[in-house]
């Protein structure tokens, strides 16, 4: 069988440069195509020489129309209105989406849900194994121990990031809320600044701290009367999320229309 063709979107960012030499370097796998959004000085240009490497033969292009058409899989890192835009063209192409975009409104996230009716979407806030394995484990670690433990997740990434709290913090508050048996927004409790009074019974916080060039780091604590339980993974190289992200593009090749997470695609 042919390799699956896949399209980068966002091309000329970090994780869009960091996903196309993942795809060139995987035995699995083509690169057919490379989008970024109009205006970009990237546009027009061979993807190889934009890089500054040697030319690949795919030129940059804003047609995300024609770029996908041809797809097999889209992997996509880019913002939450790109994103629905792409997933109505994926739908159309029957192609796999592959979204490691955060920042979703419940209204972006109906549209995903509308457009995964028609081709498979795998959505994670974070695509690496290491993470998802962590996920698991806060949902355990949860449901093992009483409300009477507080939970707070705490992320660090860099400087650039534009939404907090991270797409991976909502994942581990989402598992610590489900190993309770509730939804994340029972227990989640705000941003917390000023005179906020105690803690809520059973709540679940957030901290997020921006600096340099920070790639991700997550901690779930559970604190209680006399001792703390923490929880963590710390992500050096972004390349993690590019191999999972290929990993869910070529496990999506052969399944039906609807919404999977990495749990799915790694059988956690």
């Amino acid at each position: 069988m042919e390799k699956p063709g896949i399209v980068i979107t966002g091309a000329s960012g970090r994780m869009g440069q960091m996903l196309v030499r993942t795809i060139l370097g995987s035995d699995q796998a083509r690169l057919v195509g490379a989008i970024e959004r109009e205006g970009n000085p990237w546009v027009g240009r061979d993807l190889g020489e934009a890089m500054g490497g040697a030319a690949l033969g795919i030129t940059v292009t804003d047609d995300a129309v024609e770029a996908i058409a041809k797809a097999q899989a889209v992997i996509d890192f880019t913002a939450p209105a790109a994103t629905v835009a792409f997933a109505e063209l994926t739908a159309q192409a029957r192609a796999v989406h592959v979204i490691g975009t955060t920042g979703f409104e419940p209204a972006d996230l109906d549209k995903l849900r509308a457009a995964a009716r028609h081709a498979p979407i795998i959505r994670a806030g974070n695509m690496s194994l290491g993470v998802n394995l962590l996920v698991g484990l806060t949902r355990k670690v949860a449901a093992a121990l009483g409300e009477d433990w507080d939970v707070e997740v705490v992320e660090a990434h860099h400087n650039r990031k534009v939404d907090a709290p991270s797409g991976t913090a909502l994942m581990l508050g989402e598992a610590a809320a489900a190993g309770r048996g509730h939804t994340l927004d029972e227990l989640r409790t705000p941003a917390r600044e000023g005179i906020t009074g105690a803690r809520a019974p059973g709540s679940i916080g957030f901290s997020a701290i921006r600096g340099g060039d920070i790639v991700g780091e997550h901690d779930v604590i559970f604190a209680t009367t006399g001792e703390r339980v923490v929880l963590r993974h710390v992500a050096t190289d972004r390349a993690i999320f590019a191999r999972g992200a290929l990993r869910a593009a070529l496990w999506g090749q052969d399944k039906g229309p609807g919404e999977y997470d990495m749990a799915d695609v790694l059988g956690l």
